[in-house]
């Protein structure tokens, strides 16, 4: 029976706990105008794997160039391919990137320097004296998930979207028919709060079909669903369970028949673009935010394997064009819906590379790194926070091959981005604790 609850639930594409969901006319509210004009979204696009920041955002001039290309070495990319953003500052961007130049130069692209976990402001001096650090630097998953908290460790269990939702559901959701965040790219502890949860949806599976197995075995899961909806226990944690259940499936019928409601949207996204499905899926449900009751919404999706260890040049030159390619769709469909104002996406990553390379045409884990924030209401055409020092075992480098200490907290990034999505200043303690270590929570680029 756990199997084809699994399954059920797979299906149905949604698994999400919260107060059960009834279904609106959707074919009435679809004469109805679309725009919600108070509408934000807060899209986040987790780079999994550590994209390496010194081969995306490189700088220009002269000298500059010169230094990175001397340490780089094999890694360097030749300047003549670069994607020049302006001349002040003087910086460039990957190749594989010339969507989102396009973006910067139509000031809808912010880049934001040397990000990282931090629980204080930290200098190299401070780092080597081994001053207050968040837990397990450099790794994989610790990182991933002090990203998602904006947390000292990786033990905090729920994350900092989700502790959004926590406060403000309430204020701007009342009436929703879903929760406030849904995630596109599995359960994620960004997503999740003390007692809100998110909906989970498996991109391009809310056609109409939640079962693609043959009519036999659908018909066979539907019955095992309803079986389940109907058996009651009288055990907290079964019960709850069946709940989980019964509000999956009651998600699952309100997303479908919304987004059936609504004219496919004309935008085209990439195709074998795992991204560009994700982000289409958002699109597809941001369509129908208004007839599914909802003022404000968190988004989650990932691309990766951005590990490069070996072969970097040609591994993350192909996941960049694809997130490029990606976002630049994502961007005109909201242009397409008329809430490009209303829509921050963000970028998201473990951490940056070494800007030495190892011997294996590849990188190792880092620290700092850059990030892209895109929308109509960002500040864009500029560089915010400070670009680190390139030099090995200088003023920025917490070791000796270049694993910059960052000069912008995790929590100063997210804590702009929630600004804008409407939580005050006065409520910042209660989704980001540690915001007080730092002078400024708020960078100005949204």
């Amino acid at each position: 029976m756990g199997t084809n609850r699994r399954s059920f639930i797979k299906y149905a594409s949604l698994a999400a706990a919260g107060n059960a969901a009834g279904l609106r006319p959707f074919g009435m509210l679809n004469s109805l105008a679309q725009t919600t004009s108070n509408y934000k979204a807060l899209v986040c696009v987790f780079l999994f794997g550590g994209n390496d920041a010194n081969n995306t955002l490189i700088q220009f001039d002269t000298a500059g160039y010169t230094n990175y290309s001397t340490v780089r070495g094999p890694l360097a990319i030749p300047q003549a391919q670069l994607l020049q953003l302006g001349l002040t500052p003087n910086f460039a961007l990957n190749p594989n990137l010339p969507e989102i130049q396009s973006l910067y130069a139509s000031k809808n692209v912010a880049l934001v320097a040397n990000v990282g976990t931090l629980l204080q402001p930290t200098t190299r001096a401070q780092y080597l004296a081994g001053s207050s650090l968040p837990t397990n630097l450099f790794s994989h998953s610790d990182q991933q998930l002090e990203w998602q908290n904006a947390a000292q460790s990786g033990a905090t269990a729920t994350g900092w979207a989700g502790r959004i939702a926590d406060l403000i559901s309430g204020q701007y959701n009342p009436g929703a028919q879903i929760p406030m965040i849904t995630s596109v790219a599995g359960d994620t502890l960004f997503c999740n709060g003390a007692v809100s949860t998110p909906v989970s949806v498996s991109p391009g599976n809310l056609g109409g079909a939640t079962c693609s197995e043959g009519t036999a075995e659908c018909n066979a899961q539907q019955t095992t669903a309803q079986a389940l909806l109907n058996f009651s226990s009288g055990v907290s944690l079964i019960t709850e369970d069946n709940n989980i259940t019964s509000n999956a499936y009651s998600y699952a019928k309100t997303l479908t028949a919304a987004v059936q409601s609504v004219s496919p949207l004309q935008t085209v996204f990439p195709a074998n673009n795992s991204l560009a499905s994700q982000l289409k899926q958002i699109a597809q449900i941001i369509q129908v935010r208004a007839a599914l009751g909802v003022s404000r919404q968190i988004f989650f999706c990932s691309v990766g394997n951005f590990d490069t260890h070996a072969g970097q040049l040609t591994l993350q030159g192909a996941l960049l064009a694809s997130v490029s390619a990606a976002m630049n769709s994502f961007y005109q469909a909201t242009q397409e819906l008329g809430v490009q104002d209303n829509v921050t996406s963000f970028t998201m990553s473990d951490f940056s590379r070494t800007f030495q390379p190892n011997s294996n045409t590849g990188t190792d884990h880092a620290w700092g790194s850059h990030h892209i924030v895109m929308g109509g209401a960002v500040k864009g055409g500029n560089i915010y926070g400070k670009f680190p020092t390139l030099a090995l075992a200088g003023p920025d480098d917490s070791g000796t091959n270049g694993r910059w200490v960052p000069t912008t907290a995790t929590v100063q990034y997210a804590s702009t981005l929630a600004q804008w999505f409407g939580v005050s200043v006065a409520q910042l303690p209660q989704v980001f604790p540690n915001i007080g270590a730092f002078s400024t929570n708020n960078l100005g680029f949204v």
